[in-house]
C-alpha cells in the first residue's frame, strides 16, 4: 500500500463505525422543519447509548481500492476490528495503535491512533456529544441526492485535515442511525460504506481487537500525515 493509499484509507476509517437503520418501504420522509443542529443532536443521542456494535458492510471505492465486503466490530473507547471477506485484509485498533494488514502483499502498516485523525471523527462514539464539536454540518436535499427516508449531512472538520476533504452522512429519518457514509479525500477519491445487520451492545469476543500477523509479514511504521 503506497502512502497515498494509506492516507486515503485512514481517512476512510475516520467514519467507519457508523451504523445503518433498516430500509423499509413505509419509512417516513425527511422533515423540513428539523434544523441541522436538531438532526445532529439526535444522531449524538443515538450513539451516546452505544458501547459496542457489530455490522456487515460493503465498501465501494474509486480508483485504487476494489469493491469488497465484510464485517466490523467496534467497542469504546476507540477499539475496532474490520474483517474483509474478499481480500482477507484486516484493520484493527486496540484504542492506542491502528494496524492495517494487506494479505496480498504480506504487509502490516502501523500508526499511533492518537497521531491519526480517528479521534476527531470517532469522538461521538468514544465520548458523549462530540459530533458538533468536531464538525461543521450542512444539509443537502434528499431528492437532490436521490435518496428516500434519509437526512443527508455534509460534515467538514473544524480543524484542518491533511487526509479528507469532507464526509457525507446518510441518516435514517426514523432511528437517526447512519446508514452509509461517503468519504471524499484530498486526492478526489470517493469511498462509500453501506452497513447492514447491525447489532448494538452485544458481547465482543476476547482478543477481537488484536492481530498477530503471519510469519514473513513486513511491518511498516507510518508517520502521521502533516
Amino acid at each position: 500500500m503506497n502512502r497515498r493509499a494509506f492516507t486515503a484509507f485512514t481517512g476512510v476509517g475516520l467514519a467507519l463505525p457508523l451504523l445503518p437503520g433498516s430500509a423499509e418501504a413505509d419509512q417516513p420522509k425527511p422533515s423540513p422543519a428539523l434544523s441541522v443542529d436538531q438532526i445532529v443532536a439526535r444522531v449524538e443521542a443515538c450513539y451516546d447509548k452505544t458501547t459496542s456494535f457489530k455490522a456487515s458492510f460493503v465498501q465501494r471505492t474509486q480508483f485504487f481500492l476494489r469493491h469488497d465486503r465484510g464485517s466490523v466490530t467496534f467497542q469504546r473507547p476507540g477499539m475496532m476490528s474490520w474483517r474483509y471477506a474478499r481480500s482477507g485484509n484486516r484493520v484493527v485498533s486496540d484504542g492506542t495503535q491502528l494496524e492495517i494488514y494487506e494479505k496480498e502483499n504480506k504487509r502490516l502498516y502501523q500508526q499511533e491512533l492518537a497521531a491519526s485523525l480517528f479521534p476527531a471523527a470517532l469522538s461521538f462514539l468514544t465520548r458523549q456529544g462530540q459530533l458538533r464539536e468536531s464538525f461543521e454540518f450542512t444539509r443537502l436535499g434528499s431528492k437532490l441526492m436521490h435518496v428516500e427516508g434519509e437526512y443527508v449531512l455534509v460534515a467538514e472538520s473544524r480543524r484542518a485535515s491533511s487526509v479528507y476533504d469532507r464526509l457525507v452522512f446518510y441518516v435514517d429519518v426514523r432511528t437517526y442511525q447512519v446508514r452509509r457514509v461517503l468519504i471524499c479525500d484530498l486526492q478526489g477519491t470517493r469511498t462509500r460504506f453501506d452497513f447492514s445487520a447491525s447489532k448494538f451492545n452485544s458481547p465482543v469476543p476476547q482478543g477481537e481487537f488484536a492481530f498477530n500477523p503471519p510469519s514473513g509479514t513486513q511491518i511498516i511504521r507510518v508517520s502521521s500525515p502533516r
